[in-house]
């Protein structure tokens, strides 16, 4: 049982890889212009658009370049960017370490703070700390990133003047530089996820704590500190994982918008360079893998939620 609905989820999660191949080679296919004319600029002409397109083959047709492309994508190749020549593999390797730096450091610095934000509103349900940790939440969710991005830059970089607002990492970069770059970023990321795990944690160990199992810890006495970790929390881990995984996901959408506003040397801040200058074998491997990576945590949160399902572990 557990096994076909894993082999489900994984076909199903190929397919949609495939379905947004598909919908961003075509979706910049009917942007107008190209490629040429973002080489040769204002001084293009007809004759020359037409020598540098016939050079890249983009005057074949729409559909044989995809099939082309995507028969090189299965067999891991890449191809090469249509405005520099250089291999896509040799750009987004140049990019992805940025990617995973700012991704790995807001993970590292929103989960933990998410739990125990999460924990501690369940310890005190209806206290004034839990109030304000709602009304908190609910305003962070409703702003979205480029908004608290520039009210970050407002507060921080323009007023405060503690950061620069623009994040640029060097090769010779100090441990200094690097936290003044990540410090606006990160921090947006963070804000971004921490409000829907902090209150997933909540409502999924108050759920718990409803339980005939802890109410009868309750009257026993038993701290409530030590009910909520050492019973509640166990029983309440499966929703967690869940909504960290879905959550961390969602940093991938984020991190586009992110580095664009910072101007992040990071492999989003590739593809949008890509969707300008219609180079679309650029945009297409960017898009591709965070779309894998986006489909690779769902999955993973939708095998953590079958797994944790003992009516799907010992079927009747």
């Amino acid at each position: 049982m557990i096994a076909r609905l894993i082999i489900r989820r994984l076909l199903l999660g190929a397919a949609t890889v495939l379905v947004v191949s598909m919908l961003v080679f075509f979706g910049i296919e009917i942007l107008p212009g190209d490629v040429a004319e973002a080489i040769l600029g204002q001084g293009a002409t007809p004759q020359t658009l037409a020598v540098i397109r016939a050079e890249l083959g983009l005057e074949r047709p729409a559909v044989v370049r995809y099939l082309d492309w995507l028969a090189g994508f299965v067999s891991g190749d890449l191809g090469e960017a249509l405005g520099t020549g250089r291999a896509i593999s040799e750009l987004m390797a140049q990019r992805i370490p940025s990617t995973l730096l700012l991704g790995g450091v807001t993970a590292l610095l929103a989960v933990p703070l998410a739990l125990s934000l999460g924990l501690a509103a369940a310890m005190y349900p209806g206290s004034l700390y839990d109030r304000a940790i709602t009304v908190v939440t609910l305003c962070v969710i409703s702003g979205p990133e480029f908004l608290l991005a520039t009210l970050l830059v407002l507060v921080f970089a323009v007023t405060l003047r503690w950061v620069p607002a623009i994040s640029y990492l060097s090769d010779t970069a100090t441990l200094e530089q690097y936290f003044r770059a990540l410090f606006l970023p990160v921090l947006t990321l963070t804000f971004a996820v921490l409000a829907p795990m902090t209150r997933m944690t909540r409502s999924a160990v108050l759920n718990v704590m409803t339980s005939p199992a802890i109410e009868m810890a309750i009257l026993k006495g038993v701290p409530r500190m030590r009910i909520v970790l050492w019973h509640a929390l166990p029983n309440a881990f499966a929703p967690i994982v869940n909504v960290i995984a879905i959550n961390l996901a969602y940093l991938i959408t984020g991190v586009v918008v992110v580095e664009v506003i910072f101007s992040f040397p990071g492999l989003a801040k590739l593809m949008v360079d890509g969707v300008q200058s219609r180079d679309i074998p650029v945009v297409q491997a960017c898009a591709m893998l965070f779309c894998a990576v986006y489909v690779g945590f769902y999955l993973i949160a939708d095998v953590a939620s079958i797994v944790s399902n003992p009516r799907l572990r010992h079927p009747r």
